[in-house]
């Protein structure tokens, strides 16, 4: 009996775990931000209809202004003008069709909620909203005003123009009075798509892409402002020599990303006279940079980066030495501060976090050391009911160290039942140590979770990134299972209660190779918005996805999925569609009925392949409003609930031994 006690795998259900809207609800406060003085706050709050409004706090005396939302829609983005003045757009937080650019509009008023000001047209997706104003153009949006030219009522803004549904829009500048609406437009590079502003709020650096290329300008001040192109490099190819601008400063300094000795990328500042690479700047150990640089008009004062977790290298003595005191005042978070615009506010504000806790902001006064806290994002959750995560590494069976997040849930013991959770973003940057919601609630119930960064993921240097080129369901599908074999040689998890899941295109792509490469591997699988068919990647004629845009069709995917012609019997034997009837585990299949990604008949017909060979699927199919991502809490609460009864029932306390 002694022994069966020692080996028995510790799947029981957590006592007492919190309940799933505690996880998955909408934040009751949301995107704080300081006005340049420091002496206001303005954030995002409940309003009336579930949706978001503005608010604007007065710090010395509390006292909150509450400024008129949308029937409709919720505030979406805003900024500070300037202490007086915002400026805001519309989101429409119902409607996860990403098919169709919404137009959010573009809206100013004074903290006080007068002198509102409608600037750019909103359109609905059901109609126009009409006004005899002479308004900018529907596809006039927000840009961020990374500057600090905050004494003036202007802001810059991005007139977006597409030619049709898959061209990723060209964008021109306009710069916008926002009290009387007047407006010029500043003229740009040819097919400019994305324009950097400096630390004074000046346009200077253009981003635009010509067939394969992504050429970067410059602004010239010592040229009478006329753009020069600087360098380029082929799109999608993420070659090391490649130089990407990351911020200009105070002093008009040029700071960029490069690869430095140690194959990963790293800050330096660019020569601009002689149109070279210059000294470096910072190089992480294990990582590549990513992150922002913080300036006072001073120069450069820190460095906010994300390693394992995201973190700041203060280089302000003063800054340094606010940053130790306020550690002190708050001990088991992570501590982010906000630089305020002007240099004799005493008020920062403070984003905390850790592994276990949710975000939360608090506004920290540095003259009295003092730290009020603004708004939780998960109120409901208590750090110290929630579980640890820590980051691991592991070999693939080829040999290449594969980085992965493990969390586990509090006071557990070994061998515990484990979730393989995929990630959304194939190319891009994964996980890190701050609090991740989908993990800690698997957490929660008892399993372990594994989050591998497989090959292709960023922020490993160049050699990981570009291990995963076509290797959707093959080799990034082996680093998944080698992680299992990880976990379970750790005493971690239990070999026979191991489910894979995901999200996104390529999340829930994953969970479902997992079960068709790995049958032995995985006892079920949860897939939620997973690409089925290479085919909606590229040209996929009428199932094309909307969106996709000509130049990745073109360029990307050939590069890093694969070419679907020369690449086709690859493509075949890595296609969930094409392999349906290899999927013989249990699986929760969801999709949202407005997926611009999957389409809905080609999710039905994924399936009912897949059900004609296996009984064992459950399918869930959401309304209208939901696409990719399920942007409604009540569709956030219901494939929860149903993912948790799942899961009980597979791997759980609910599951056969």
């Amino acid at each position: 009996m002694a022994g069966l006690l020692v080996l028995a795998p510790a799947f029981a259900q957590v006592a007492g775990a919190p309940p799933v809207e505690a996880f998955f609800d909408n934040p009751p406060t949301s995107k704080p931000a300081l006005s340049p003085s420091g002496k206001y706050v303005a954030m995002r709050v409940d309003g009336s209809g579930g949706h978001k409004e503005l608010a604007v706090f007065e710090l010395a005396t509390g006292k909150g202004t509450p400024i008129k939302g949308f029937a409709d829609a919720s505030v979406g983005e805003f900024q500070w003008v300037n202490d007086e003045r915002l400026v805001y757009a519309a989101e429409e937080d119902r409607l996860g069709n990403e098919g169709i650019r919404y137009q959010p509009g573009l809206f100013a008023v004074n903290r006080d909620g007068s002198e509102f000001k409608r600037l750019a047209a909103r359109v609905q997706l059901s109609q126009r909203v009409l006004t005899a104003e002479k308004l900018l153009p529907w596809n006039t949006y927000m840009l961020p005003q990374t500057g600090r030219k905050l004494d003036t009522d202007y802001i810059y803004a991005e007139t977006r123009m597409s030619r049709g549904e898959r061209d990723i829009p060209t964008v021109e500048l306009v710069r916008i009075n926002t009290r009387t609406g007047r407006s010029t437009t500043l003229s740009g590079p040819r097919n400019t798509k994305r324009i950097m502003l400096d630390y004074d709020g000046e346009p200077r650096i253009a981003e635009a892409a010509v067939e394969d290329k992504v050429e970067f300008h410059y602004r010239d001040p010592k040229r009478g402002n006329d753009w020069r192109k600087l360098f380029e490099h082929t799109r999608y190819a993420n070659q090391p020599t490649d130089i990407t601008p990351l911020a200009v400063g105070p002093d008009g300094t040029l700071y960029v990303l490069a690869t430095g000795d140690n194959g990963l990328e790293a800050v330096y500042r660019y020569d601009l006279e002689n149109n070279k690479l210059g000294a470096q700047v910072i190089q992480q150990k294990d990582f590549d940079f990513r992150g922002e640089l913080l300036f006072t008009a001073k120069g450069l004062a820190g460095i906010r980066y994300i390693g394992d977790a995201e973190s700041t290298q203060w280089l302000d003595a003063d800054m340094k030495a606010m940053q130790d005191k306020l550690d002190k005042l708050l001990p088991n978070t992570e501590n982010l501060v906000t630089i305020p615009a002007y240099a004799s506010a005493q008020n920062y504000m403070v984003k905390t976090y850790s592994d276990a806790q949710p975000p939360s902001y608090w506004v920290y006064d540095n003259a009295a050391n003092k730290i009020t806290k603004i708004g939780d994002t998960k109120p409901q959750l208590n750090a110290a009911a929630l579980g640890k995560r820590r980051m691991v590494r592991y070999q693939a069976r080829d040999g290449m160290t594969i980085p992965a997040f493990l969390t586990l849930p509090k006071n557990h013991g070994k061998a515990l039942p484990m979730i393989v959770l995929a990630g959304d973003t194939p190319f891009e940057y994964g996980s890190n140590l701050a609090f991740d919601e989908q993990a800690q609630f698997f957490a929660s119930r008892g399993y372990a979770v594994l989050q591998p960064e497989v090959r292709g993921s960023k922020g490993h240097g160049n050699r990981h990134w570009s291990a995963g080129l076509k290797q959707w369901g093959l080799k990034r599908q082996d680093d998944y299972a080698d992680g299992v074999k990880w976990a379970v040689s750790q005493g971690f998890a239990d070999a026979k209660r191991v489910c894979i899941a995901g999200g996104g295109r390529y999340g829930g792509y994953a969970a479902l190779m997992g079960l068709v490469n790995d049958p032995d591997v995985y006892r079920c699988g949860i897939s939620w918005s997973g690409i089925v068919d290479f085919e909606l990647m590229a040209n996929g004629g009428a199932l094309a996805a909307k969106g996709v845009d000509e130049a990745w069709a073109r360029y990307g995917m050939p590069v890093m999925i694969g070419d679907l012609a020369r690449d086709a019997e690859r493509l075949k034997r890595t296609s969930p569609l094409q392999q349906a009837a290899r999927i013989k585990q249990p699986l929760l299949l969801a999709y949202g009925d407005d997926d611009p990604s999957v389409p809905r008949q080609v999710a039905r017909k994924f399936h009912e392949a897949v059900k004609q060979g296996n009984q064992r699927v459950e399918w869930v199919e959401y309304p209208a409003e939901e696409g990719v991502k399920w942007v409604n809490p009540a569709t956030r609460f219901d494939f929860n609930k149903r993912i948790e009864k799942f899961l009980d029932k597979q791997i759980g306390a609910g599951a056969p031994n």
